[in-house]
């Protein structure tokens, strides 16, 4: 008979917390205890404590302050994103995870997002129901910056993505979205500063206004004209109210980045 793994106490603190906040013991907001009282209401020992309370800080799901005023102390904050993209651009920098499917999983996300979009746009047009695509728009607008290396122009790109994504008004995906966030940033950046040269510039739009960074690879230009005109067209889509076009431009933009860069 094989004995059961024994929890370390952090551990055993982490599930009682857990179990506080699921029993509305804890709320989202608010402050967590002191150590003391922590440890005497776990039975466990101070250090224990603190020890919990570095990895739920680490994780994301709580910001501590130093000192004695009313601003000290543990507070447990809502972003349920945090230890999902923690989790995830770990696994992706050692490799566990291949680029091929992060590439695949926001097609699937992606693209059912901006169907719903779509979809729930093409029902309130005309009405005060219509999206907000302001954001979006404003995203756009940064990417045509001239002073813009490929670093800034993706750091924006994947802001964009996150916030279509939100359009949809889902927020599980939407936390999905802004988890994956850094993980696209980190594989799409490393994809474009091995960019080579165009073969065929008269085949790709325009670039516009553009520069060249230190990450830039030496198609990158090419590639950003490309970009810019695709996310013209997803968006347009949205706003338009067209479901079908808005989900296979989204498909086709992400899956043509990754055939077009030989990424992971």
């Amino acid at each position: 008979m094989t004995a059961r793994p024994v929890a370390r106490s952090y551990q055993t603190v982490l599930a009682r917390i857990e179990a506080d906040l699921a029993g509305g013991r804890l709320q989202v907001g608010g402050r967590l205890p002191g150590e003391r009282v922590l440890a005497e209401r776990y039975g466990v020992s101070r250090a224990s404590v603190r020890e919990a309370i570095r990895v739920l800080e680490a994780m994301g799901l709580i910001r501590t302050a130093a000192g004695s005023g009313p601003e000290a102390g543990a507070i447990l904050i809502s972003d349920p994103a945090a230890p999902i993209g923690a989790a995830l651009r770990w696994h992706l920098a050692s490799r566990h995870l291949p680029v091929g499917d992060l590439v695949a999983t926001r097609v699937l996300i992606e693209s059912w997002a901006l169907r719903e979009a779509a979809t729930a746009q093409a029902i309130a047009l005309g009405t005060a129901q219509a999206l907000d695509l302001g954001p979006a728009r404003t995203l756009l607008s940064a990417m045509d910056a001239p002073e813009l290396g490929a670093t800034e122009f993706l750091a924006l790109d994947t802001r964009f993505h996150v916030e279509l994504a939100r359009l949809a008004g889902n927020v599980v995906i939407t936390a999905i979205m802004s988890a994956m966030r850094e993980g696209i940033e980190s594989y799409v950046t490393q994809a474009v500063a091995a960019l080579p040269p165009a073969p065929d510039k008269d085949s790709l739009p325009a670039s516009g206004p553009s520069s060249r960074g230190r990450d830039d690879g030496p198609g990158w230009p090419e590639m950003a004209g490309l970009l810019r005109t695709q996310h013209t067209g997803m968006l347009d889509a949205v706003a338009a109210g067209n479901p079908v076009v808005a989900a296979e431009l989204v498909a086709a933009h992400i899956e043509g980045f990754y055939r077009a860069t030989g990424v992971g």
